[in-house]
Order: structure tokens, then sequence, then C-alpha cells
């Protein structure tokens, strides 16, 4: 029989709907029963493409006899972090406080049932190996401890509720300075790997927001040196495993420092990013490879990752048919037999096929261990001949892999990973002038705006004809910031209004008006154990962070004050925490530089062909703080700061905070003020 999961939309909920375990989604019908029981609550936390959250089901949740332990002892409840990353955010940091250990996922704790936690874990074996407790050995002791221990447990929980309390950014600064975006940079410097690129040592995270916070300061203070920090970065992950060199996209992270095996899962966030950072470091760089994978990237988006109506998907799974990466990996014969002699001269080095497996002590994974140009001398061919060759043979293995068995994908839409995307793909159709890409990233913000925004409300999901869940902080930061893209590819006053109206929900229904900040959940949300407003960048950016930088832009575009002092707010909240440790909020210090010094806006008029030409031209440069707008004659409703006169050639509106130029009617002089570092 299926248990109380069988309705949900979400696919990781529904792995785990015919488990002998008797799971219930969060809601207050499970909340109550344990009310009701008096019984503990286990709650286990994960997400579809997650690796370990498979094992864990596997040798525990499909297990009769773990599951009848489970049933008798406990009310069990599963929760999708991609769903509910407010339940997430909260139980990560109280896994943290209670075990003293990083968490991660499955995410396995224990709650009283007025939802505190008093012990938990992650991943646990089904027996006890390795030095891990076993989960069969654990839960009986678990509920005992419950039964025996309550005072203890009720004095610890008090203990708990309030240190995440204290968790709250409390001591707003009385004045902003520029100095956490130096130290920001001299703390990435000091964590930079100089030889295999990235921060630190293995797992390798690509952190995309810490190096577009660098690649912008290589702009702004050159005498850093963060460009070649940037470059190395992008190229050893390009060259790497973690960069899927067939298909296109990046996989999650680097199990090891090189870049070259992934955790194999392919997440929508991250690509998003990602694929926005290749292209502006292509504009500053015009390096052919960033070019390449930018390009890829965005193909892999469109042919794997969109759906018929246009709303982007979440995530490929890292297994196939029980085997994490099997999908991807290959055998030196399984690929000579597939290619032309000459072809496999060229792929078999590039790709260290003619090295030892690298994966698994039996596979290869590709990534490139010996450059093209190595090849083509060790040949003797010329490389353009090597280009060539290569370039016909990774179609050819791309076409075979994809008739393998695929990863599982989870294909439900999510309102602040599609506007990540969004963003990414609006900016490299602008840097690149791709029309075809553009129109991916509209249809699938015009999904999110015809399906998830409702009454002038926001949701947070959808799959299979079900729009539900209030949407977060993240998910209005992260669509307004989109949109502020989307305008400068292609301006359409309908995105303005939609991005106004984000804005102001964000201001009623999220900020914290009198302490300054946004709270990660609406004032109308389920009462929660907490609620946080987090500002530090994760695998996704910190909402306070992309919400300060969005409606600071947005305030200065359109000359609305609420929206700059909102912006303000926030920044004077959590500046003692850049001031601190600025390296862990990059998104927060990208606000910072633009409250510092106010983004310029420019907005072109008058005949629209020859103000095109002018967009086009001038996106092809790197303008961190540029915001550029060809906005149509007789667009209606426009505020004054947009509403320009046209004439019978393009003029130029240049505006940095309150200070205007006059209309400029030469594109090299637009050119140079915009190279300016101080405005008129």
């Amino acid at each position: 029989m299926p248990n109380h999961l069988a309705s949900e939309t979400s696919p990781y909920l529904l792995q785990h709907a015919d488990n002998p375990v008797d799971w219930w989604p969060w809601g207050e019908q499970a909340l109550a029963l344990a009310r009701a029981q008096d019984k503990p609550i286990l709650l286990s936390i994960g997400y579809s493409a997650c690796h370990w959250c498979h094992v864990m089901a596997h040798e525990s949740f499909e297990d009769a006899q773990v599951a009848a332990v489970m049933n008798e002892l406990f009310v069990n409840v599963k929760v999708d972090r991609e769903e509910r990353p407010d339940l997430d955010q909260i139980y990560q940091v109280a896994h943290h406080m209670l075990t003293e250990r990083s968490g991660g996922w499955p995410l396995t704790l224990f709650l009283t049932p007025d939802t505190t936690p008093f012990f938990g874990g992650t991943y646990f074996p089904k027996n006890a190996r390795h030095g891990m407790t076993g989960f069969l050995d654990l839960l009986p002791r678990v509920a005992a401890f419950y039964r025996e221990r309550r005072a203890d447990i009720e004095q610890q929980n008090a203990s708990l509720v309030h240190a995440l309390d204290q968790t709250l950014p409390r001591s707003a600064a009385a004045e902003l300075s520029p100095a956490p975006l130096g130290q920001a940079v001299r703390e990435l410097q000091g964590m930079f790997d100089s030889r295999y690129g990235g921060f630190g040592r293995a797992p390798k995270f690509p952190h995309p927001f810490e190096l577009q916070f660098c690649l912008a300061r290589a702009i702004d203070a050159p005498e850093e040196g963060t460009l070649d920090l940037v470059k190395t970065t992008l190229t050893r992950m390009a060259e790497g495993g973690i960069y899927d060199q067939l298909g296109g996209g990046f996989c999650r992270y680097s199990v090891d420092q090189y870049w070259s095996i992934p955790h194999f899962e392919k997440m929508l966030y991250d690509n998003g990013p990602l694929l926005a950072l290749y292209t502006d470091a292509f504009s500053v760089t015009r390096e052919p490879l960033f070019a390449h994978v930018a390009a890829e990237t965005a193909q892999w988006v469109m042919r794997e990752m969109q759906s018929p109506a246009g709303g982007y998907y979440s995530t490929l799974d890292a297994d196939s048919e029980h085997e994490e990466g099997k999908f991807y990996v290959w055998t030196p014969d399984e690929v000579k037999a597939l290619l032309s002699a000459d072809e496999f001269a060229v792929v078999e080095p590039h790709y260290g096929l003619d090295g030892a497996p690298n994966f698994e002590g039996r596979h290869w994974h590709l990534r490139v261990v010996k450059p093209l140009e190595f090849v083509a001398t060790r040949s003797g061919k010329p490389l353009a001949e090597c280009e060539r060759l290569l370039g016909e043979a990774r179609p050819k293995l791309l076409a075979v892999r994809s008739k393998r068995v695929w990863p599982g994908r989870d294909e439900k839409i999510l309102t602040s990973w599609n506007a990540l995307m969004v963003k990414g793909m609006a900016r490299a159709a602008r840097v690149f002038d791709r029309a075809d890409w553009l129109a991916s990233a509209r249809r699938a913000l015009g999904f999110v705006r015809s399906t998830l925004w409702i009454n002038g409300r926001l949701l947070a999901t959808h799959k299979d004809g079900k729009t539900h869940l209030n949407a977060y902080l993240d998910d209005h930061a992260f669509l307004l910031d989109a949109l502020l893209e989307t305008m400068q590819a292609e301006f359409d006053p309908a995105d303005l209004d939609f991005a106004r109206a984000l804005a102001d929900v964000l201001l009623a229904q999220f900020e914290d008006s009198t302490a300054g900040g946004f709270f990660f959940t609406s004032h109308d949300h389920e009462k929660l154990i907490h609620r946080g407003k987090p500002g530090y960048d994760n695998a996704t950016p910190s909402g306070n962070g992309v919400a300060a930088y969005a409606l600071q832009r947005l305030g200065h575009l359109i000359g609305e004050p609420r929206y700059l002092a909102a912006a303000e707010r926030t920044l004077r909240l959590f500046y003692p925490s850049l001031e601190a440790r600025p390296s862990a909020f990059p998104s927060l210090c990208s606000a910072l530089a633009e409250y510092v010094e106010p983004p310029r806006s420019v907005v072109l008029s008058g005949p629209a062909a020859d103000a095109q030409s002018w967009r086009r031209v001038l996106a092809g440069e790197y303008r961190p703080h540029a915001l550029i707008l060809a906005v149509d004659a007789g667009a209606q409703g426009l505020p004054a700061t947009l509403d320009k006169p046209a004439g019978a050639t393009v003029n130029a509106w240049v505006c940095a905070g309150v200070k205007c130029l006059a209309p400029i009617a030469d594109r090299g002089a637009l050119e140079s003020v915009l190279r300016e570092s101080e405005l008129g």
C-alpha cells in the first residue's frame, strides 16, 4: 500500500511513496499525529538527485525490518529540501548546533512533537560499519531517550531555540565603508588554489558568486590581481571532469582538488550562475574556451532541461541503473569502436584514455589531460586538423551516450532556480547576440509569470499541473534580479511592471522595516521554530544580498527611494558581518560596491534599429556596474527616468545616482563616458 506521500508532486517524495515506512509529508496532519500520540518525529530531508539519499533509502527505508521499527516508534516525515528550503535551512543549522558537525543530505533529525530537534545526523547505514552507528540500533535508543529523559530534552530544546534566535543579525552599522570589499578579496586570495584553481582542497565547489565578485573587482580595482584567480579557476573547471566534456553543463562539485571526478548530479542552480560567469569572463578576456563553455551550457539547458511549457527542470540525478556516474563514464575500447582511427588518435590522449582508469578503478571519466596543442605537436598534425577531428568525434560519443539508461530528471519547476537560469541565459544572449537563447529565457520567464504568479502572489514550485507553496525570499529576489537582466537584453515594459510588483511584495511581505533586512519567509508564512534572515552565500546566493543588489538597481533605474532605502537598511544590518568575514558574503559585497558607487543607468532612445545596434555593441564589453536599456519610443506608462524623447538619431541618457549627463548622441563618446571611473 502506498503511504501518505502518494499524492505529492515532488519526485523525491514520490520515490518514497511505496516504502514500507509510513511516511508523511510535512504538514499539520503529521504534526498533530505526533502530538496526539506523544511520539517523536523522525524527519528525513533530501532531494531526488542525492546519491547518499538513494543509498540510505535502499538500505533502510525499503527494508521491512527497519520500517517496522520506524513505524512503531516515530511519526516519520519526508521533506524535499528543494521545495522546502525554509525547513532545510533551519534544521541544517540546528544539526550543526547539536552535533558540531557539518550537515548535508540526507539529513536525519529526531524532533519533539513541537518540531524542535533533539538528536540527529546525516547518512546512517542500516547496520554499524566503518565507525558509523547503525540506524537499526539507533532508532530504539533515540525513542528510549525521548521517553526517559524528557526534562533534559526540554532544557536542551530551550537552549537550541535561543541559539537559533541568536543567529539573527541585530546591530546595524551607522556608516558604510568600501573597506570590506578589499578585505573580501584578500581572504579569497588566501584560500585560492593557485595551481588547480578554486578555493581550498577537496571536495571542491565552483563558488560562482565569489568568482563573479572577483571578476568585478578586476575591473574596479585591477591592482588587487583578481583576474588571474578567476581565469585559472574557470579554465581548470572547463578542462576538468566537473564539466561535461560531451554534453555541456557542470556537475555539482569535484570530489578531488583537480576538478577531475565530480559528484555527477547536475543542478539548475549551479549552471545558471556559471553560465553568466563564463559569459562575463569571456567579455573580459576574449578567451575562446569560455565562449565554448557558455555556448555548450546554454545548449544543454535548452536540450535537456527546458520543459515543453517553457519552465526549466530542476536536476539530473547522479545515478543511473543504481550506479553513480554510470551514464557518463567510458572504457577506451568503447570509444575506439565508435571513432575513426584519426579521431581516436586525438581523443585518446586529449581525454586521458591512454592512462590508468580514473573512476572506480575500471572506468574513464573524460577530462582534458593533454591540450590539443600538445596532441597536434606529438602527432605531427596541424592544430586545426586536431580541432576538426575532436569536433567530429564528440557528437558521435554524445549520440551513443544518449542511448544509455538516463539518470533520473527531477521535473519540478522551481521559481528561484528558474530565475537563476533566466538571468544566465539572458546575459549570455545579450553578450553573444543569440536570439534563440533569449527566446529560451523568455519562455521560462513567461511560464513563471503565467503559472507561478497568481493574484499578486508568487508561488515556489510547479509539477504535474499543481502550483503550490508560498514563495520564499530567494524566489522574489532572484526573479527581480533576472528581470533586470532580461530588460537589458530586450526591453519589455511588462518586465518592468513585474519587477516593480515583485519589489513591492518584498517590502510588504518580507522586509523587517524596523531592524532592516529580509526574512526568508513571508509575514504570513507557516510558523516554524525559527524565522531566519540568511545573509551568507551558499550553493545559491544570499536572498538578502540579491534583494539589496536588485532593489538598489531598480531604485536607481526608476527613481524609487523606497527600494533604495530598503537596500540600505539591509546593508547596514549585515555590515558588521561583512566587516568580520566579508568573503562569506559575496552577494552582499556586490550590493555594497554599488551602494558606495551607484551603478550607471543608460537609456538608449531613438530609431529602434539604431538603438538596438548601439545596445549590441555596448553589450560586448564587460561593464559590471552599468544597466543599458534600449527603450522603444512610445512605450506607455514608463517612469520619467525611462520615458525619453526619441529623435531622428540615437541619444543616450546616462545617470549614476542623482547625477545625470546631457544626452549623448555619439556612441564613441558614450563608450568613453562608461569607461571613466566617475560620472561627469
